[in-house]
Formats: C-alpha cells, sequence, structure tokens
C-alpha cells in the first residue's frame, strides 16, 4: 500500500492556485519535494522500451505510468505486431506534399486519438530532418527540403497532438539527414548552414507550437553527440528558444552519464539499464554532479507527466471536456493522401489523359466526350502497395486497401479492369500469408521449454517489442516456433526464406532446410531488426498435394537483438515459382495494346528505401522501367503512378501520357488512387522535394562518412532547389513546388503591405511575426473546381532565393480565390557567422509568386525597413 502521509502538499492542491498552468507548476515542485533522490533518479530513465515510471515505493503515487509510442505515420503503442492492428496513415512526406497547415493538424489530431486508444501518452512524431539528399533512406520520414515548408507543417502537426491533450516529439535534434553510421557520424557544419537551415524547422516548431517533448538524434554536431550537446541543448534549444519540454534520446542513444547530465538530457530511453539510473545516483553522492541538476531534469520530466495527466494533482493541458470531436479515421486517412497526390505529368497529344472516368470532367469538353471501358493496369505495386515506409514508422493497419481492388470496385458498369503483375522487383521474399496457401500460428516456450502462449498469426512476420502475448516476461522467453502448413496452389519450385537475427531452424515436409545462425550485416544496432538478412531455400511442391507442414524455431538470444532486450523480430517468408520476367512483361504489355488505356505502378521496395540504411541508386529497383517502356509501347494512352516515398528516376517520363505521384498513402491509399484515376478527386499536391532527372545531375550526394568518421556539409545552406539554382549546369526532372491538379490557374495580381517592426537581431522577440502581408489573387479557369497552392519566394533569381510563405486555396470552376500570405522576419533575415547573430537581408526585397521555384507568375519589389 502506497504512504501518502508524506504528499499533503499534492493532496492539498485543489485549495492552491486556480489557473491550471500555475496549478500545475506547483503540483510539480511539491512533487519534487517529496522524492527522494533514487526516485527522481528513476523520473530520467525509462522502466522498460517504451515506458516511464511508476517511480518506485514510497512517491509511486505522485507519478503515474507514462507511456511513449512511435510513430510519425501511426501509432503502434507498446507492441510491434500485426496482431495488434493501427491506423496508418500517409508517410510524413505525403504530408509535406500538401503544403497544407490544416492537413498536417488533422494527422497531427489522428495520431493523438490513436494514442489515446493505445494508452499512450506521447508520440515520437514529427521528424522534421531535411531531405538533405535523395539518397537518404529514411526520406519518407521527414516533410520536405525546404526548412520553412518543414517548420510550418511540423508545427501544424504538433498543434494537432497537442490540441487532443498528447505530447509531440520532434526529431531528431539535429542534422540526422542520412543513415549511414548514424549513431557514430560526426556532422560538420558552419553556423550558418545550422542556422538557416537545420535548426529552423525545430526552432519554428518550439516558437509557435511550444512541444512537450524534442527528441536528440544519434549523431555528433561538430564534434559533440547531441545527447551531450551542451550549447545546442541548454545554450540555443532552452536559453534562446525557451524550449520548456523534455529533452529525451534516440533509443539507446544515451552513452554518457555525466555527458548527458551536462548536455541538458532529461530522458534516457529504453529501460530499465540507461546511463542514469544507479550511475547518476553514484555520481551525486560522489559529488560529481550536483542533485539540484538531477531536480532541474526531473522537474521538467514531472511537467510533461503534468501536462498529459499521470501526475497525481495536476490538472492535464487538456481535459476530457476540452478534447476535439472524433475524427473518422480510415475516411481521413483517405482523403489526406488523396490530398498529396502530385500530378507530374498530363498530356496525350496535348490534351489531358487523366481523369479517366467515362464521362466525367475533364479539362476540356472535347476530352470528356466518349470514355474508357477497359482498363489494363500492370505492376505489383497495384495489388501489393507500399502502404508505408519501414522502421519507426512501420504500423500494422486492420486491412489495406489496394489499388486494383480500389479501381476495379469503382469502375462503372460495363468497364473491365485487367491485370497482369509483371516482374516482382523485390529483392527479399515477402512474409507468407494466407493468400499464399499458409496457416501459421506462434507458439512461445520458456527457458525450461514449456509451452508459454500460442498467438494465431496474420503472416509470417514475428514482431514483438516492449511486451509479448499473455504478459510473459522477456527474461522467461527460450525460443519462439511459428507452426502451420503450406497448401501450394501451383506445382514448381516455390522458395521459403528466414530472416532475422540469431539461431533459425526451419522444416518444411520431412526437410530440414536450415539450422544454423543468422548474424546481422551492420553495426547499426536498429539493423538488426530494421534491416536484417534474409536466406532463402528451394521446395518442390505441386498444386493438390496434401498440405506441407511447416515449422520455423528461432532461439531468441540472450543478449538481444541488435543490443536492444525486450524484442523478437523474425519472418518466414514466401514466393511462388518463378517466371521469367520478359514473359511477364510481354504479358502486360499485350493486355495494354488491348485496352483504351494502361495504368502502371511502380515504385520503392522495402530493401531499396527504409530506414537503417541509406540508398545506394535512385533508380527503380528491378526491371520496373522495362515494364513502363514496354506497355508505353503498346499503349500511348499509358499512365504511371509511382509508389515511393523518396525521388526515383523516371527515364520514361517523357514517352508517357501521365505520371501520377502517389507517394506511401497510408491504409486507405488504393481507394485515395481510384478517386485521382476516375475523376472523384483532385491530386492536390504539389512537390515537397525536387525530383532530379539522373543521378549524374544531382548537386548533393554525399551520405557516407569520410574515413575519420565526419559528414562534412560543404553545400553550406544550398541543398534542394538553391542547390540546383547554384549548379545551373542541368535541369531537374521536376522543380521543387510542381504540380498540375485538374484545372488550371490563372494569377491576377499581388497586393504587398509591409508592416512596420524593428529589427529581431538580438534574437530574444518572435522571429516569426509578420513583416509584410501579401495578398495574391489567381483564378480558376478549368472546367472543375480545384485546389492551387500559392507560393511566395524572396531574394534575386538563382540560388538566394527561397521559400517565404504559401497558402492554400479553392474555387470554383471560372471563379476567383485570394491567397493571404503572411511573411516573417525570420524569411527576411540571414545567420552572420562573425557577429553570431541574424541580420536583414539587403534590400530592396524581391517578391515573387508562382506554382512552383521555377514557375514564377508575378513579381515585384519592395524595401523593407527592418532595423539591424
Amino acid at each position: 500500500m502506497i504512504d501518502k502521509s508524506d504528499l499533503s502538499d499534492v493532496s492539498r492542491m485543489d485549495r492552491g492556485p486556480r489557473d491550471p498552468e500555475a496549478q500545475r507548476a506547483a503540483t510539480v515542485e511539491a512533487a519534487l519535494a517529496a522524492l527522494g533522490l533514487p526516485s527522481k533518479v528513476a523520473l530520467l530513465g525509462g522502466a522498460d522500451m517504451w515506458s516511464v515510471g511508476p517511480v518506485d515505493a514510497g512517491s509511486a503515487g505522485v507519478f503515474g505510468r507514462l507511456v511513449l509510442s512511435d510513430g510519425p505515420a501511426g501509432v503502434r503503442g507498446e507492441s510491434w505486431t500485426p496482431e495488434d492492428p493501427s491506423l496508418a496513415l500517409p508517410s510524413p512526406t505525403a504530408i509535406g506534399a500538401t503544403w497544407d497547415t490544416e492537413a498536417a493538424r488533422t494527422a497531427g489530431l489522428l495520431l493523438a486519438q490513436e494514442a489515446r486508444r493505445k494508452g499512450a501518452h506521447a508520440v515520437l512524431a514529427p521528424t522534421v530532418n531535411l531531405h538533405r539528399t535523395p539518397y537518404a533512406g529514411r526520406h519518407f520520414e521527414a516533410y520536405s527540403e525546404d526548412p520553412q515548408l518543414t517548420g510550418v507543417l511540423g508545427a501544424a502537426l504538433v498543434a494537432g497532438l497537442q490540441e487532443a491533450g498528447v505530447a509531440a516529439t520532434p526529431k531528431h535534434y539535429v542534422a540526422n539527414d542520412a543513415e549511414t553510421d548514424r549513431f557514430s557520424v560526426d556532422v560538420r557544419a558552419d553556423g550558418r548552414t545550422l542556422r538557416e537551415l537545420y535548426l529552423e524547422p525545430f526552432e519554428r516548431i518550439v516558437r509557435t507550437a511550444g512541444p512537450w517533448l524534442l527528441m536528440a538524434a544519434y549523431n555528433s554536431v561538430n564534434g559533440v553527440t547531441m545527447s551531450e550537446h551542451d550549447v545546442l541543448n541548454n545554450g540555443v534549444l532552452r536559453g534562446e528558444w525557451g524550449f520548456d519540454g523534455v529533452l529525451v534520446s534516440d533509443w539507446i542513444g544515451a552513452r554518457s552519464t555525466l555527458g548527458c547530465v551536462r548536455g541538458g538530457l532529461d530522458l534516457a530511453m529504453p529501460g530499465p539499464d540507461t546511463a542514469y539510473g544507479e550511475h547518476l545516483v553514484a555520481a551525486v553522492r560522489e559529488g560529481r554532479v550536483a542533485e539540484e541538476t538531477v531536480d532541474v531534469l526531473a522537474r521538467r520530466v514531472l511537467l510533461l507527466a503534468a501536462r498529459v495527466g499521470v501526475l497525481d494533482g495536476a490538472p492535464p493541458a487538456v481535459p476530457d471536456s476540452a478534447l476535439p470531436a472524433p475524427l473518422d479515421g480510415p475516411a481521413a486517412v483517405r482523403e489526406l493522401a488523396a490530398r498529396s497526390f502530385v500530378l507530374l505529368r498530363n498530356d496525350y497529344r496535348g490534351e489531358p489523359v487523366l481523369p479517366l472516368e467515362p464521362g466525367g470532367p475533364a479539362e476540356s469538353a472535347e476530352s470528356a466526350e466518349g470514355g474508357v471501358r477497359r482498363i489494363a493496369v500492370s505492376g505489383l505495386h497495384a495489388s501489393a502497395p507500399r502502404f508505408g515506409g519501414g522502421g519507426s514508422s512501420q504500423v500494422f493497419p486492420e486491412q489495406v486497401s489496394t489499388p486494383l481492388d480500389a479501381l476495379r470496385a469503382a469502375v462503372p458498369a460495363g468497364t473491365e479492369v485487367t491485370y497482369e503483375p509483371g516482374p516482382d522487383p523485390r529483392s527479399l521474399l515477402a512474409p507468407a500469408s494466407g493468400t499464399d496457401g499458409f496457416r501459421l500460428t506462434a507458439v512461445l516456450h520458456g527457458l525450461d521449454d514449456a509451452e508459454l502462449a500460442r498467438v494465431e498469426q496474420r503472416d509470417g512476420s514475428v514482431r514483438w517489442m516492449g511486451s509479448l502475448p499473455g504478459g510473459i516476461p522477456f527474461p522467461d522467453l527460450g525460443r519462439v516456433e511459428l507452426v502451420g502448413e503450406f497448401t501450394p496452389g501451383t506445382s514448381g519450385t516455390h522458395r521459403l526464406a528466414v530472416r532475422g537475427v540469431g539461431h533459425f531452424r526451419l522444416e518444411a515436409g520431412e526437410r530440414v532446410l536450415y539450422d544454423a545462425e543468422l548474424q546481422a550485416e551492420s553495426e547499426d544496432p536498429a539493423a538488426a531488426f530494421l534491416n536484417p538478412p534474409q536466406r532463402t531455400f528451394l521446395l518442390d511442391a505441386r498444386a493438390g498435394q496434401d498440405p506441407l507442414p511447416v515449422r520455423l524455431v528461432h532461439s531468441v538470444p540472450a543478449h538481444g537483438v541488435g543490443g536492444l532486450f525486450g524484442l523478437v523480430s523474425f519472418e518466414l517468408g514466401y514466393g511462388p515459382p518463378a517466371v521469367p520476367e520478359q514473359e511477364l512483361i510481354e504479358r502486360a504489355a499485350q493486355s495494354a495494346a488491348e485496352a483504351d488505356c494502361a495504368v502502371v505502378f511502380v515504385g520503392t521496395t522495402e530493401e531499396s528505401e527504409s530506414e537503417g540504411v541509406d540508398r545506394e541508386t535512385l533508380a527503380l529497383p528491378g526491371s520496373q522501367d522495362a515494364l513502363v517502356a514496354r506497355v508505353a509501347q503498346a499503349n500511348p494512352r499509358t499512365v504511371v503512378v509511382v509508389n515511393a516515398g523518396a525521388p526515383v528516376l523516371m527515364p520514361w517520363r517523357e514517352d508517357v501520357a501521365a505520371v501520377l505521384l502517389c507517394w506511401f498513402p497510408g491504409e486507405a491509399g488504393g481507394a485515395a488512387v481510384a478517386d485521382v484515376l476516375l475523376g472523384a478527386a483532385e491530386p492536390g499536391g504539389r512537390l515537397p522535394t525536387t525530383w532530379p532527372d539522373a543521378e549524374d545531375h544531382l548537386p548533393v550526394r554525399q551520405v557516407v562518412p569520410d574515413s575519420d568518421g565526419q559528414l562534412p556539409y560543404a553545400e553550406g545552406p544550398y541543398i534542394g532547389y538553391r542547390a540546383w539554382l547554384r549548379a545551373g549546369e542541368a535541369e531537374p526532372a521536376y522543380w521543387f513546388g510542381h504540380g498540375l491538379g485538374y484545372t488550371r490557374w490563372e494569377y491576377e495580381f499581388m497586393n504587398i503591405t509591409a508592416i512596420g517592426v524593428a529589427g529581431d537581431s538580438d534574437g530574444d522577440g518572435d522571429p516569426y511575426r509578420p513583416v509584410a502581408k501579401i495578398t495574391v489573387r489567381v483564378r480558376n479557369s478549368g472546367y472543375r473546381a480545384g485546389r492551387e497552392v500559392v507560393q511566395l519566394y524572396l531574394g534575386p533569381e538563382g540560388p538566394d532565393r527561397r521559400l517565404a510563405s504559401f497558402a492554400v486555396v479553392e474555387a470554383g470552376a471560372g471563379d476567383a480565390a485570394e491567397a493571404s500570405l503572411p511573411v516573417p522576419l525570420r524569411a527576411v533575415q540571414t545567420w552572420d557567422e562573425t557577429r553570431l547573430t541574424w541580420h536583414p537581408c539587403p534590400g530592396p526585397h524581391r517578391f515573387a509568386v508562382g506554382r512552383s521555384v521555377a514557375d514564377i507568375r508575378l513579381t515585384a519589389e519592395l524595401e523593407l525597413k527592418l532595423a539591424d
């Protein structure tokens, strides 16, 4: 029983200050005073994989259990398994492509709603690192190459999360913009580069949205690892920007007790063994750390607990009575997805080929005549799309809408949709599933070989992180068996695969196919479960035979997976008998030749784009380029749908009628693709990243550190479109901001109103207050209602031109709309490396409004009066 006699200050709080913020602060101080040193230190480290607290005896009643959860595109909660499904949102890059703060806020509200359903108090999102180069493997989890677009959308998502009482966690602070050697890489960047690019999204979010947590990155910056970076954590983040939340380590990112204390790290995750704990208690008792310093860290964790409602006596920041109205998750995801899709090209002999809806709305009255009666669909991504990226953002939805099924359901009677999968672009076999003929059960055994639990599997993927079925303690687990049977649907040489790290024994029928150890292929601790190796084995079987018994035994490593305890992750993979790739391509071409139009689905794969590994090439994996080229040759009315989270090369882009980019669209992505292709919705997205035409022309490429472990950001502040403008040697395939939609827009006029404000070079004021307001009138001159993203750039033509503001407007056919574009002070400032301060960019200031950074429609100049 908990003795609360020493907590009288807490129990009397309802007789204290009535202002909720003041009451929270007072409760935090009372709770802090009631805790002894070990209990205060216990607040600074995880109790397990995903939670903090409750504190130990005597103070357990003060601080409840606080649960954190991944992730940026859906909330997993404390489990990582298909048996505990989650709502899968479009990838953050897709949210970036909306250029819409309301869309980002809606994503935040959806994440908060899921977090509350899953019992989580904090979500580890948004990821606001920049798209420095498309070679970065985790590109899909961040918003944009531009710091302004990233910061504005990130702040909106934080607002949505915290409006619903769930803590947001912007990450990874800072310069974690690639995956290679991310635990040890030392990013070298000058002050201007850091301030104007990589720190900028975090600063905007902290100053304008007030996040309750923020995550320190694994990497070092200029020689100091971020979990210990006194200058950037205590000096910039807290001292300059006023961050009052919790700075949490990336998982296993806290390595030095004294270094993390000096660097202002409040929370080391996961637990129970962390750099704090008994190490910090000993450091205090030996006089190496002052207990007052521990109080500073613990006070911030207590404040977080108060804000999310797990601190006794403290009113939560958002009471239940003030929670937002519930959202229809699948419907909202479907709408977000369509709003993010970017129509890159739409031109068949001078007329648009999209939308395909027979007799439906079109760009012109002439193109609406007739109709599509047969659609030839090809490409594996039509039937097995990538709805989300791998790693921290991975979730397991209840079901995934596929484009093929959605198209077949949506087309009117009399329209036929045929399908040829084409060559499989994956180099790894997918998890065995029921559609492949497998029925599988996971059986958990203890150290004494006794059966502990039995779980029916949705597929051959076994993943448990933080908790095991039935509440079994991880230390009691000895091995896991995946048992079941396989009924072949076709005759031939089938493929079975084992994927994971540790010892495995695979049996099929009466054969032992594998009995050995699989070793991780990377020193990255997370790679052991994010990108483990796979071994493939052949099995001859024929259709109609009796089911074959299948058994995969995994001995759980005593040392954990990748140094992480509380984790089981492995797969039984399957592939049907192989068919020659050229035969599959010709089947798709023949089907296309017999159709009114062809739709080819292409995209990246798990192994070509995922957390934990950077990309070696931007080319589509496998023979997908050959598939597109052959289908387009057979039918010039070919539409290509690109299912990728990052730029890919499209050597065929001028040879097809339309190119639609659908990103990783979430669980309702298939329905959203059908909506857009058939005209029920408009592709509302614009590129948040410049897409190259060839790898040789890419201006920023390096993701691999030098031999000394350093990764120099030698390009300075010139990444993305600014790097392309600076290089000037080649045009990209598609510029930042590009996107067509299903209607036309005319830009009629621009008005500029200067707002007289003083400068903010000392950094003490609000750098995001407006110094000018721009009003732009646009007119929808097409035949259907539409959405337009009005983009405002500041600066002279060339690499110093940068995005300053943007707005989304809607208008019916023939109607006008006005976009209001506030220009923040920061947009007309630059970082002075000599004086270590911000100062105004010299005037006159050139304003350029357009549909992309390269498609400028209106320009004007105005001298803004700004003090230095």
